[in-house]
């Protein structure tokens, strides 16, 4: 049986061939079925940039029923913890810099009497900001904490009312949790990196055991033989996926909103590309050592780095910006995330299927070229 110049018998062969090969290896096995699965619960809890109790020192220099009140708005916030009581202004400083606080509050004298004597009310707030990412979100907390403690402030016998009534809401994140977010694109990291890994070692293997020459006497063709070595990973590379989705939802609790056909389909698009890029590594490479070790550099740093996963690409520079449609990740990373937390549809990750089509397409034309070099 065969269609297009491929027969589905010798198609079928070299899978069949492959996942008997992959059976009898228990490194491979463990990495195939395993290391996803770790590697989603080790970063799952590890990756974090949710801030919680953050340490605050507090200089009261008021003394006052007023100033007491502002401090215990701080602790009932959940957001931060008293954990000292200064005496002095110079004491500041050096409880931010022996990491003792994270933050000072410095409440100075005639506090109490500005605020009744309608005048601004001045604080003031010292952040570590050896620690970027915290100090910006106990800024946000501070100033949010700070202004809902203003509104509450009585003057004349009425409470002070705000201009103008702002109602926030949050779509899709509304706890904004960034485990929503983490999980997801975790998603794409490590397959990124595990279906490279493990189709880099499918050649390399077979000129190591010395089957090379076997293999390229048979009927099959490149093509062939190409497509039937990622037929299995392509079958473990979903069920992997399906396995750490359903672990971040039970797990992490991330919602998923969407389609599991879309989810499928994409990540079918998403692995095609990946593993042929892992087939042309193994060509390339000849030994499983090396086609491992690049296979690893080609894949986990701009999946994590390049991909939008950790960092806006929009805040990177010019030249980098350029750089990250080169890398698959970022394209399913962002369906995966839209599929979960968005529930959106075809109708809004067309263009995220088209790249995903075009770098399968590469992948495979890749693998099969370079193949076709060192069996002829």
């Amino acid at each position: 049986m065969s269609g297009m110049g491929i027969s589905l018998t010798r198609l079928l062969a070299v899978s069949r061939k492959e996942w008997i090969q992959l059976r009898r290896d228990p490194r491979s096995m463990a990495l195939a079925f395993v290391l996803p699965l770790l590697m989603l619960l080790l970063f799952g809890y590890a990756i974090t940039w949710d801030v919680r109790e953050l340490d605050l020192a507090v200089l009261d220099q008021d003394g006052t029923s007023a100033s007491r009140s502002l401090v215990e708005a701080f602790e009932a916030s959940g957001y931060f913890t008293v954990v000292e009581r200064l005496e002095a202004y110079r004491e500041a400083d050096a409880a931010v810099g022996a990491g003792d606080a994270a933050s000072v509050l410095v409440i100075p004298p005639g506090f109490a009497a500005d605020l009744s004597a309608r005048r601004g009310a001045a604080v003031q707030l010292l952040l570590d900001g050896a620690d970027a990412n915290s100090a910006t979100i106990a800024f946000g907390f501070a100033d949010a904490i700070v202004d809902g403690f203003s509104r509450r402030v009585v003057l004349e016998g009425r409470t002070v009312e705000p201009a103008i009534d702002a109602r926030i809401r949050t779509l899709y994140n509304p706890t904004l949790e960034s485990r929503n977010m983490i999980v997801p694109g975790l998603i794409g990291v490590i397959m990124m990196t595990i279906a490279a890994m493990l189709t880099a070692l499918t050649i390399a293997r077979e000129w190591e055991r010395g089957t090379m020459e076997q293999l390229a006497s048979t009927p099959a063709t490149r093509v062939e033989i190409v497509l039937g070595k990622l037929l299995p990973y392509v079958a473990i590379g979903v069920l992997d996926v399906a396995v750490t989705a359903v672990a971040g939802v039970l797990v992490f609790g991330v919602p998923f909103r969407g389609s599991v056909v879309i989810f499928l389909g994409q990540t079918v698009l998403f692995l095609v590309g990946a593993l042929g890029l892992g087939v042309f590594i193994s060509a390339a490479a000849k030994t499983q050592l090396v086609a491992t070790q690049v296979a690893l550099i080609a894949t986990l740093l701009p999946a994590m780095l390049l991909s939008g996963f950790l960092f806006e690409i929009r805040s990177m520079p010019p030249l980098l910006q350029g750089i990250t449609y080169l890398v698959p990740a970022r394209y399913y990373i962002t369906a995966t995330r839209g599929v979960m937390l968005k529930g959106v549809g075809p109708e809004t990750l067309w263009v995220q299927a088209a790249f995903m089509v075009g770098f399968a397409a590469l992948g495979l034309f890749a693998a099969t070229r370079v193949f076709r070099k060192e069996i002829a």
